[in-house]
């Protein structure tokens, strides 16, 4: 297919020059190589389209008839490879990002007012949910996730920000069952279990003086794919929680949760963005990362 593309087009560029030499100097080959493709294209068709003088270049009844008909479907496709690279740069269009639901309710409100405000021509689809989406089947641009370290071979993904965690309960559920004071202690609790994460109810809790890790499995009593009932639950005294900190602030502030274990440190989990596998990303999904990542402050979140 690139060799007849090739040969059309060096067909209507003789075409419209009557020259095989001005042709050759507007396409910035050699005559030679414009006189053998368009001879080639003529072998292919099985018909003359060009009658060459010494004076002039001009279209037979039959070139005519070609030139006539190839003319609109290269201009199409000029057309179509302009859109493309437009596509890489535009900031218009329709922009389709999944987020987790907390984490959307909690704090993507200030970046998507940023972004809204830098690119008003871009139709912008938010889906807040706690199902693991599939970006590549589920007809999404990216998807903001908050996990431990990326091992999805099928995306490119950039880390955005830390997401610090804090085992909870309280004061209620710790005086009705005790406070525990090592990580072995866990094992005679309650979990309040977050579906998505994959340590579940079996923690891993490292020493920081030593750097040794403890596995610790909590029974797990209530299984929740939404943190934010996971918290709620974890302040009613329903059981002790491993959740984000961004969660927790307010409970932890007026005294309705405490903080256990504060010197064990649980495996990092990062907020993450999920794409297709771009060579180099879109304008505008860069635009959006960006917003997201100065209004999380390359800090923690």
């Amino acid at each position: 297919m690139a060799g007849q593309l090739e040969q059309i087009a060096a067909f209507l560029a003789v075409a419209e020059a009557h020259s095989f030499v001005q042709a050759a100097a507007q396409l910035g080959v050699a005559p030679s190589s414009v006189t053998r493709t368009v001879g080639e294209l003529e072998a292919r068709l099985g018909v003359q389209l060009l009658v060459r003088t010494t004076r002039r270049v001009s279209l037979t009844q039959a070139g005519t008839a070609f030139r006539d008909q190839v003319l609109p479907l290269v201009g199409g496709l000029a057309r179509a490879q302009d859109d493309v690279r437009a596509f890489q740069t535009s900031l218009k269009g329709t922009l389709r990002v999944s987020a987790p639901l907390s984490f959307g309710l909690h704090a993507l409100a200030a970046p998507l007012v940023r972004f809204r405000q830098e690119t008003p021509d871009i139709d912008l689809q938010i889906s807040l949910t706690d199902r693991f989406v599939d970006i590549l089947t589920d007809d999404l641009d990216m998807a903001l996730r908050i996990s431990g370290t990326p091992t999805d071979l099928s995306t490119i993904w950039r880390k955005i920000a830390p997401v610090p965690r804090s085992i909870v309960a309280a004061p209620e559920y710790l005086a009705r069952r005790g406070t525990p004071l090592a990580p072995g202690d866990l094992r005679s609790h309650s979990a309040l279990a977050y579906a998505h994460l994959a340590d579940g109810d079996q923690w891993q809790l490292t020493d920081p003086i030593s750097g040794l890790t403890e596995p610790v499995r909590v029974p797990a009593t209530f299984t929740c794919d939404n943190g934010d009932l996971l918290a709620q639950l974890a302040i009613a005294g329903q059981g002790i929680a491993l959740l984000p900190d961004f969660l927790l602030r307010d409970g932890l502030s007026d005294g309705r949760l405490v903080r256990l274990l504060p010197a064990w440190r649980t495996p990092d989990i990062w907020l993450t963005a999920y794409f297709p596998p771009y060579r180099r990303l879109p304008a505008a999904l860069d635009r959006f990362t960006s917003c997201v990542e100065d209004a999380m402050g390359q800090g923690p979140l």
